[in-house]
């Protein structure tokens, strides 16, 4: 029996390390496809809106993914919610957003929730996100979210160091919460830098998607 194809849609490539990291801790087997269109990203920031246009771009994206085989489609940049949900929904195959499975385990921690975030456009799709899921839920969580850009722009230019001591700067005003989201797949690689500065949980979203989507797959 061949293996299944996940495919994995990223809009930048400093979502590419992080995941692939994830998924070969956490499940080895499945044949990874990376899909990256870096214009979306830039594309994406000129616009507060995502706009229908740019929508219809993404779901091509990912009708793309399906043609070319894929069980499963992960997208990776959480700047794009509406977009995958409308995928989600044309697509007869699992489709994840990058976000829910840590939105899931974050208010399991508690109510008073922080997000680190360094991609300012994805700031409004994932509040709009993760208020959906509390109500959905039941959740009385409350979200805070601090943005980090200098922490982008210095990843995007090759610097990891100063994008991780950037965030790990912050620590002092996360202090105060009952569990911290790294917002993006780029910004897991501060986990290790950032977490041991407090005494709280901090969940990246490479992990709990891996996690996830082999619960949907079974």
């Amino acid at each position: 029996m061949s293996p299944l194809r996940i495919v994995l849609l990223h809009a930048t490539p400093v979502a590419v390390d992080p995941v692939k990291a994830a998924f070969a801790e956490l499940w080895p087997e499945p044949e990874l496809v990376n899909l990256l269109d870096d214009s979306l990203s830039p594309d994406r920031a000129k616009s507060e809106q995502l706009t229908p246009q740019m929508i219809e771009r993404f779901v091509n994206f990912g009708r793309y993914a399906y043609s070319g085989g894929a069980d499963a489609i992960l997208v990776t940049c959480s700047a794009f919610g509406p977009a995958i949900e409308q995928m989600a929904a044309e697509l007869p195959i699992p489709v994840l957003k990058p976000n829910e499975a840590m939105f899931q385990a974050a208010i399991a921690q508690g109510e008073n929730v922080a997000m680190v975030a360094t991609f300012r456009p994805a700031v409004v799709t994932m509040e709009a996100e993760f208020a959906d899921y509390v109500r959905q839920t039941g959740s009385t969580a409350r979200l805070t979210t601090m943005v980090i850009e200098p922490a982008m722009a210095a990843l995007r230019a090759g610097d990891a160091e100063t994008h991780n001591r950037l965030i790990a700067e912050q620590a002092d005003k996360l202090a105060g919460f009952d569990t911290v989201m790294l917002a993006h797949f780029s910004t897991s690689r501060a986990q290790q830098t950032l977490s041991p500065l407090l005494s709280v949980p901090v969940l990246s979203a490479p992990g709990a998607a891996v996690e996830r989507l082999r619960e949907l797959i079974g």
